[in-house]
């Protein structure tokens, strides 16, 4: 497997250019520089290159060890490779101050974690299910809670997971049957959790002195279905007064147990778990939260989780183009005008590699323009708050789905680059695959994904956040029309506007009919947001160009602007028309869906 490089210099380009640092103008951000951003991104892509990447074709191989007693053994390397992490200060980066991290805003964080990711994806999930049980817990936590367990969570020395799923239980989480029974008033203000999760990423292993579980169960006097469900935070290793006991050490381990790992397609070097909770005398948790609004609870962590699968997936795009750049430079293969010559000459390699490239790119700017939507919601003005907030709310779903199908997409063409040696092991080109084909399943599937923007997000508000949006993509289009060189971008960005425009009617329409309305919000949510996908992240490679045509104008000639100019105009000219084509899927209606008989051969 290639090196890995972080692509410090197109997200400087994105933080700098095209988000002009607007995040370090906001409240709270006083005394972060455009030169600590800087410096922080070299740092991180330190970590990321020299001490997390080495270690991701290993780990695949390695992958982890469940023992007898329950306990899991990670790959060579990943402990030392968190600790690290941890040592550094990195888990915390995002964090306000007030919680004991650095408060540095969301899009540096974003960056960082898009970093990580594509280093090692496998490593890089450990980290991004602590945030979100950060980010729950900051929000629903009763004060002794997050005083108890927020300070090592940020500081990254116990690390946090997530526990909906059940065998029964899958996206339908009204299904969950885990109990949690409330103890005699003499044992104290907690429960006793029964019941068992699966697919819990990194559920057990040893990087961390304590894991936070929290999971959702149902009280005795629950009712049935989403309203009785409680969010409930369960500790590996119970946390006694004070926080350790004289000798060090935390208090007895909790009962709960790792009862199988998973044998998954890919991200092997990611524990993932069975839990058993309650095989003696019942797990100890504390309800986080209302009684019965664990669902709402839960999705302040899955929407923050959701985010960053898209930027994860992003990661993995962003190495599976280093690799197949790398390869197609090195394999001598065919000849050129009488000369024998590498398969990057070859036009058709040419347009896989610059379609890997334009999409990695254009992903990346959409969901670093989601992270500074997050940081004027959170620090913003009162006016700005709202505004921004419902532009995350409709961003999130595409960002997450839109990214990760594309990640799968880029990796599977970086196989195609390598041609039957990307079919073979060793070269890893085929481990990216296989790690980015789980992002489009995990933290609510695409499908979910679409569903929840063109039913709750587009109905909601009748498509006004959406519609903002296009008008903001509809005056790039008129900038670059003005351009005499970036005309043609123009045009191909206003018709994918026009198109997306005419498409939101339409669900917005059909979506409100009393009798049609669930059927058409089912059939035409995936095409709907594949369009919006493709306009969406045209509109910032359409930006790209408007910047990099500047820099060049100012007398720059840098080859990234360059290269730039390139990418913009693949994605704007041939891969936002194949987008485009979603428009005629919504038109063409689902006269066919319902028709088809799904018992015929």
């Amino acid at each position: 497997m290639f090196p890995y490089t972080a692509p410090v210099r197109d997200l400087r380009f994105v933080l700098e250019e095209l988000l002009e640092h607007r995040s370090l103008a906001l409240p709270g951000f006083e005394e972060v520089s455009p030169d600590l951003v800087e410096a922080v991104l070299e740092e991180a892509a330190k970590l990321a290159g020299g001490v997390w990447g080495p270690l991701n074709a290993s780990g695949d191989q390695q992958g982890c060890t469940r023992h007898e007693d329950g306990g899991v053994t990670l790959p060579d390397g990943f402990i030392e490779a968190y600790r690290a992490y941890v040592e550094g200060g990195w888990n915390g980066i995002g964090v306000s101050e007030a919680l004991g991290g650095q408060g540095l805003p969301e899009v540096v964080a974003s960056s960082v974690q898009e970093m990580l990711h594509g280093a090692n994806m496998a490593l890089g999930l450990c980290p991004m299910l602590t945030a979100g049980a950060i980010e729950a817990l900051a929000h629903h936590g009763s004060h002794a809670l997050k005083e108890t367990y927020l300070p090592k969570l940020v500081e990254g020395s116990w690390t946090g997971t997530m526990n909906l799923t059940e065998p029964q239980a899958g996206s339908d989480l009204s299904k969950v049957r885990t109990r949690a029974v409330p103890c005699p008033d003499e044992e104290g203000d907690h429960y006793r959790l029964f019941g068992q999760k699966i697919f819990i990423t990194w559920g057990e292993h040893e990087a961390a002195e304590n894991i936070i579980h929290l999971v959702l169960a149902r009280t005795p006097d629950a009712p049935e279905g989403n309203k009785g469900i409680s969010l409930f935070l369960v500790p590996k290793y119970l946390v006694t007064e004070p926080l350790i006991n004289d000798d060090g050490s935390l208090g007895e381990r909790n009962d709960v147990v790792c009862a199988s790992i998973e044998h998954k397609l890919g991200i092997h070097g990611s524990p993932t778990c069975t839990l058993s909770f309650g095989e003696s005398e019942g797990a100890i948790g504390y309800l986080v939260g209302e009684k019965g609004r664990g669902l709402n609870h839960m999705f302040t962590m899955m929407n923050e989780a959701r985010h960053k699968v898209g930027i994860q997936g992003i990661g993995v795009a962003e190495r599976a183009s280093q690799h197949a750049f790398a390869y197609a430079l090195d394999r001598v293969q065919g000849k050129a005008r009488g000369t024998e010559v590498t398969i990057s000459e070859h036009l058709d390699v040419r347009r896989m590699l610059l379609s890997m490239r334009a999409r990695t790119d254009a992903l990346r700017a959409l969901a670093l323009y989601c992270a500074a939507q997050l940081d004027v919601a959170r620090h913003g003005g009162a006016g700005e708050r709202e505004v921004a907030q419902a532009r995350a709310d409709v961003l999130i779903p595409v960002v997450k789905s839109f990214s990760t199908d594309q990640a799968v997409d880029i990796a599977s063409m970086g196989v195609q680059v390598h041609g039957g040696m990307g079919f073979i092991e060793e070269t890893g080109a085929a481990q990216l695959l296989r790690d980015a084909r789980i992002a489009p399943i995990y933290e609510g599937t695409n499908g979910i994904q679409a569903l929840d923007l063109a039913g709750r997000k587009l109905q909601r508000d009748g498509g006004a956040a959406l519609a903002g949006l296009i008008e903001e993509v509809e005056a790039t289009a008129s900038e670059l029309r003005d351009s005499s060189e970036l005309a043609t971008m123009g045009e191909s960005l206003a018709a994918g506007a026009a198109d997306l425009q005419a498409a939101m009617a339409v669900v917005l329409e059909q979506g409100r009919d009393p009798q049609r309305g669930p059927d058409a919000i089912q059939a035409y949510a995936t095409p709907f947001l594949n369009l919006a996908g493709h306009v969406l992240c045209a509109w910032q490679m359409g930006q790209s160009a408007l910047k990099a045509s500047a820099a060049q104008a100012a007398g720059s000639n840098e080859p990234f602007y360059q290269a730039k100019l390139a990418a913009a105009d693949f994605a704007l000219r041939q891969w936002l028309p194949v987008g485009r084509a979603n428009r005629s899927v919504i038109e063409a209606g689902m006269a066919s869906l319902q028709d088809f008989d799904v018992t015929l051969p």
